[in-house]
């Protein structure tokens, strides 16, 4: 199982989701795998967002790695599989974000 690293670092424009945290989260690099697919998502604004995303799309079978830019909302998945955009909506749904849709490479 590999692991997902996840820097958060605070920002002065940045608002807690749940304002459990109250931080902002840079970006993390996913690292490379086999494939590797780029998604838009909607309402993220803390480190307890990233989090949140991050466990339930690894949650996906293939998935290894996952990085989200939290500025730009992009989330980066690296797997072993091809990715459904139907099944990473529903665990970006479970969440409780908004998959806006995958951004073209």
């Amino acid at each position: 199982m590999s692991e997902t690293t996840v820097t958060v670092e605070s920002a002065a424009e940045a608002t807690s989701c749940c304002g459990s945290c109250g931080t902002g989260a840079g970006a993390a690099p996913a690292a490379e795998s086999g494939r590797t697919s780029v998604f838009q998502v909607k309402g993220m604004t803390c480190g307890h967002c990233v989090s949140s995303v991050t466990a339930e799309l690894k949650k996906l079978d293939g998935v290894e790695d996952v990085a989200v830019d939290l500025a730009t909302g992009r989330v980066t998945v690296g797997s072993t599989l091809p990715l459904a955009d139907s099944d990473v909506a529903a665990a970006v749904d479970e969440a409780g974000y908004e998959l806006v849709g995958r951004v073209e490479n």
